[in-house]
């Protein structure tokens, strides 16, 4: 199983998405930055390099908003592709300057009620509607 750890970062009420490249496993899918634990790395320390590498920011990583464990249809009919993924949500507010798009096909930054109308990334679905469902989005700085 893979861990992964992402962040929602907000800002004005808005959430920043991204979209995979092209020619990336999932093309063209939306999803919230951040990527694999590397040996030894804690969710929030990889979320940090993570940010860093994806968006060229220092972020100051928040509360963990949520955790669940994901399996796509490819890691349930091949175990050589390992599609199972353990993936903590993390809360990021605080980071310096404005993200920059070094790994993506574009970032968005989109309201709480918009998320629903991009094609998103199936193992973020579970995220998102506790994010909007439960109301923490009405909170968002």
């Amino acid at each position: 199983m893979k861990e992964v750890a992402v962040g929602i970062l907000s800002r004005g009420g808005k959430i920043l998405t991204c979209q995979r490249k092209g020619n990336a496993v999932y093309a063209l899918k939306w999803e919230f930055p951040g990527g694999k634990l590397e040996p030894g790395e804690t969710p929030a320390e990889a979320l940090r390099r993570e940010l860093h590498e994806e968006l060229g920011i220092e972020a100051r990583i928040g509360e963990e908003f949520h955790r669940q464990e994901w399996v796509y249809a490819e890691g349930a009919d091949d175990l050589k592709k390992d599609g199972s993924y353990r993936v903590f949500y993390y809360m990021v507010a605080d980071y310096t300057s404005e993200p920059v798009n070094r790994a993506f096909e574009q970032i968005r930054w989109v309201t709480p009620a918009e998320l629903g109308s991009l094609d998103i990334l199936e193992g973020n679905r579970e995220a998102i509607d506790l994010l909007v469902k439960n109301g923490r989005a009405s909170s968002l700085p």
